[in-house]
C-alpha cells in the first residue's frame, strides 16, 4: 500500500494520541476534519491502521521483568507449531522466526526473575524445544510504539507499514 507525506502525518498523529479528534489531526496536517476523516476510513479499508488500543505500562500490571529468549529447535520444526505452542503462555508477548543459528526469539513479561526461570522451563518443556539461550532486559534504551516513526520512502519507492 502506498502512503503518501499526508497519510504518514495522519498515522504519526494517530499514533501520538489515537483519541485526537479529526479537527485536531487535521489542523496539525493542514487538512479538513472531513478529509481527515476520509482518509483515515481508506487507511483503515487497506490494512495500513489495522486498529486502536490503549497502552499500559507494564509495570502498572505487575510485570516488571522481561526477558528475549531464542529457542534452538529439532529438526524442521515449523512455525506454526512454535506459535501454536507459545501462545499458551500469557507471558510470551511478542514471537518471531529468525535469522542465525536459533529458530525463533521469544519476548516474555514477568512478575520477577524467577517467573521468567518459571516459563522458560515450561517453554523448555514443549517437545520440540533442543535448548533456550536466554538475556534478561536490564534497562529499555529505547521503547517507541510500533508505528511511532513513519519512514519516508527511501529512492522513490513508496513507504509500506
Amino acid at each position: 500500500m502506498e502512503l503518501d507525506r499526508l497519510d504518514r502525518d495522519i498515522i504519526a498523529a494517530l499514533v501520538e494520541d489515537a483519541r485526537a479528534t479529526f479537527a485536531d489531526i487535521g489542523h496539525q496536517v493542514g487538512l479538513s476534519a472531513s478529509a481527515v476523516k476520509r482518509r483515515v476510513d481508506r487507511l483503515r479499508e487497506t490494512g495500513a491502521i489495522t486498529g486502536f488500543s490503549a497502552r499500559v505500562a507494564p509495570q502498572a500490571l505487575g510485570w516488571t521483568t522481561e526477558a528475549y529468549v531464542e529457542l534452538f529447535c529439532q529438526g524442521k520444526t515449523k512455525p506454526s507449531d512454535i506459535a501454536l505452542a507459545v501462545a499458551k503462555f500469557p507471558e510470551v508477548v511478542g514471537a518471531a522466526t529468525i535469522t542465525g543459528e536459533a529458530d525463533a526469539l521469544l519476548h516474555i513479561r514477568a512478575t520477577d526473575v524467577r517467573h521468567v526461570e518459571r516459563v522458560i522451563e515450561r517453554i523448555a518443556a514443549e517437545a520440540f524445544v533442543v535448548r533456550t539461550k536466554s538475556s534478561i532486559v536490564l534497562s529499555r534504551l529505547v521503547d517507541a510504539p510500533p508505528g511511532t516513526v513513519v519512514p519516508e520512502p527511501r529512492n522513490g519507492s513508496p513507504a509500506q507499514l
